[in-house]
């Protein structure tokens, strides 16, 4: 059985034995692969690196969604910048409340193999009538629309090749100017033990951007090195400002049934080792 390698941490390789590749791509931005592995499922790799994988998905995307739709007191309309594998949008689309979600995803070739080789992780996001996909650059859109949200969230690759700019101080303020109060937004800030710097310059960055940064953790089997880091922004909302009592009654109003997310994880993932906390506290 041959394996993959990523190699994305220096110092560090990741192998995962795969069965069968399911379909090879390069499109206008990126080198594509989905494969099937023999720990995970089927796999979304992208210029080598795992992006997604069917075994764990529901960790990342639940994490990146429910926690962030949670702390909003009302949220109707979700901006979802990159996402093109669609499992944001299916978690999204779960809340009822969610008027209308626009996805703006840079690359449609990503967009195109996740609906036919990747359906359990779309789920059938793409059918929703409330969801409107733009093939454009997240950072162009974000600094040039006139709609409003109440939650954007980035779903971006690591900062390497088409995501780079989404890591920059221009598209953190633009972000914020697209986002009407109370708005919030999250981001991955990678593995927070082997890419501690992209995790503080990304939060030093959302500082000055944004009064509220708030990091919290999950551990997704996919993303080695230990807690995968999180950052949410706002200018007026906490994320824990809400209750527990009152986390549970909306959560069972929602009638999720999540796999991973709780409301007692919504509030547990907000509590960071000494060391994470005093690499991310404010400056």
């Amino acid at each position: 059985m041959p394996w993959f390698a990523e190699t994305l941490h220096r110092g560090v390789r990741q192998t995962l034995a795969v069965r069968r590749p399911i379909a090879t791509v390069t499109t206008d931005f990126q080198r594509m692969q989905i494969l099937e592995t023999e720990a995970y499922g089927r796999a979304l790799v992208l210029d080598g690196v795992v992006q997604t994988t069917e075994r764990d998905e529901h960790i990342y995307h639940e994490m990146m969604t429910h926690v962030p739709l949670f702390a909003h007191p009302a949220p109707r309309r979700v901006l979802i910048i990159g996402g093109g594998d669609g499992g944001i949008a299916r978690e999204v689309l779960r809340h009822r409340t969610v008027e209308a979600v626009t996805m703006v995803e840079i690359d449609p070739g990503v967009i195109d193999a996740c609906q036919r080789h990747l359906p359990r992780i779309c789920g059938g996001a793409f059918d929703d009538p409330r969801l409107r996909v733009i093939v454009d650059d997240g950072a162009k859109f974000v600094r040039t629309t006139a709609d409003r949200f109440d939650v954007a969230i980035v779903d971006s690759p690591d900062p390497i090749g088409p995501a780079t700019v989404l890591f920059a101080m221009d598209f953190y303020r633009n972000l914020s100017r697209v986002l009407r109060r109370p708005g919030l937004m999250v981001r991955q800030a990678g593995s927070l033990f082997l890419q501690p710097d992209e995790s503080v310059e990304a939060a030093r960055r959302l500082r000055r951007a944004f009064a509220i940064v708030a990091p919290y953790v999950a551990a997704i089997p996919t993303y080695i090195g230990g807690l995968f880091g999180f950052l949410l922004a706002s200018e007026t909302v906490q994320p824990l400002r809400a209750t527990p009592a009152a986390l549970e009654t909306r959560y069972r109003r929602a009638r999720l049934a999540c796999q991973y997310y709780t409301p007692a994880i919504h509030r547990a993932c907000f509590a960071l080792p000494a060391s994470v906390r005093a690499r991310l506290a404010p400056v």
